[in-house]
């Protein structure tokens, strides 16, 4: 296992530092960048916590979801993260999710974050398979992994119960073979 590291033109995913505090409290504490995500509104003490957790995991652990920063190169300035998880059965799927900032949404950042994390997944680590799970509803969501090309396998209806409410999901996933083919757009 490693320390992640990633670098695209404007941005770069690595581990959250206790720096990212204020930037992370400030997307994390807005109920419309949680509304789809799997967790809730975070306190600032939550936030501060939750970087501290986070600051030091390794990259590579099957089963286990490790958050990542995503920071303007130029600025530094967290405007977002990104969950990396290895499946805990077949260390060669992952299953990945990006939070942008509200303050930064619609600038291709997602895009291009994502872009970065398939590359290093599929060119560098040599992973098979990278997934996302995605609540119908989150248009935005639906919208970047199909300009991204992933491929749409299920519509959960109903499968899980989620803030309250019964959601559901769609899966979309990408395989090497499809990245490959693909990558040269990229």
């Amino acid at each position: 296992m490693e320390p992640l590291f990633i670098e695209t033109k404007r941005l770069q995913i690595r581990n959250l530092q206790p720096k990212d505090l204020e930037p992370f409290y400030v997307y994390r504490s807005n109920p419309e960048v949680t509304k789809y995500q799997g967790f809730e509104v975070m306190t600032k003490e939550e936030a501060r916590n939750f970087i501290l957790e986070q600051k030091n995991k390794l990259f590579g652990n099957p089963g286990e979801w490790v958050q990542y920063g995503i920071a303007h190169k130029l600025t530094e300035e967290l405007i977002g993260d990104c969950a990396i998880k290895l499946t805990a059965d077949d260390s060669r799927i992952a299953e990945v999710g990006i939070t942008i900032s509200h303050l930064h949404q619609k600038q291709g950042y997602a895009k291009e974050a994502f872009t970065g994390i398939l590359h290093f997944l599929f060119n560098i680590k040599g992973l098979h398979r990278v997934v996302e799970t995605v609540d119908v509803e989150n248009i935005a969501s639906v919208n970047l992994l199909k300009s991204l090309s992933f491929r749409q396998e299920g519509h959960f209806i109903k499968n899980i119960f989620f803030k309250g409410n019964w959601g559901s999901e769609y899966q979309f996933a990408m395989l090497k073979e499809e990245w490959d083919l693909l990558s040269h757009k990229y």
